[in-house]
C-alpha cells in the first residue's frame, strides 16, 4: 500500500511539473539556475562529510519552512526539520554517502523556482532511493529550499 501511495504522489507530481498547458513565460535565466544548482551541491558535500549542519544551510531557516516525508508528519520549521535529520541520521555512516540528480528545474518567478530529483544513499547494508521536490525562493541573492517533499522508494 505504501509503494501504490508512493507511486500515485510520483505521478502526481510529476503532472504539475509537465503541465503542457503551463503558460509561464518566464525567462529560464542560466545563472540563476545554476545558483540553484550550486546550492544543491553544497548541501551533498556537507551531506557526505557528515555535517547535517552545513546541508542545512540550503533550507530557509524560518519557522515557515515545510519538510514533507511519507515515513513521517509533517515538520514545520528550520529546527524541527534539523532535529527530525539528526534523529534519523545520527552518524555519519547512517547518513552514506548521498548522490542525486536533478530531473527538472524550472524558475517560476525572478524569485521562485521548482525542481524535481531523485536521490539514493549508499551505505554499508542498504542502498535507499527515492524522488525529492523542491520549492525554492530568492532572498537578496540567495536562493534557499522553503518546502522538501522527499519520498523513499525503497528503505
Amino acid at each position: 500500500m505504501k509503494q501504490l501511495f508512493s507511486l500515485f504522489l510520483l505521478i502526481l507530481f510529476s503532472c504539475n511539473m509537465n503541465n503542457p498547458n503551463n503558460t509561464n513565460s518566464i525567462t529560464q535565466d542560466s545563472n540563476e539556475i545554476n545558483a540553484i544548482k550550486k546550492i544543491l551541491t553544497e548541501q551533498q558535500n556537507c551531506w557526505n562529510k557528515g555535517d547535517i549542519e552545513g546541508f542545512m544551510q540550503g533550507y530557509w531557516n524560518s519557522e515557515e519552512l515545510i519538510f514533507t516525508s511519507l515515513s513521517h508528519k509533517p515538520a514545520y520549521g528550520w529546527e524541527n526539520t534539523l532535529e527530525r535529520y539528526k534523529s534519523s541520521y545520527p552518524t555519519k555512516e547512517s547518513m552514506g554517502l548521498l548522490k542525486f540528480q536533478i530531473l527538472e528545474l524550472q524558475l517560476n518567478s525572478e524569485k521562485t523556482a521548482a525542481l524535481k530529483g531523485k536521490w539514493e544513499l549508499i551505505r554499508e547494508n542498504d542502498h535507499p532511493y527515492g524522488m525529492f521536490w523542491l520549492d525554492l525562493k530568492k532572498f537578496e541573492e540567495n536562493w534557499l529550499i522553503i518546502k522538501d517533499s522527499t519520498i523513499s522508494l525503497i528503505n
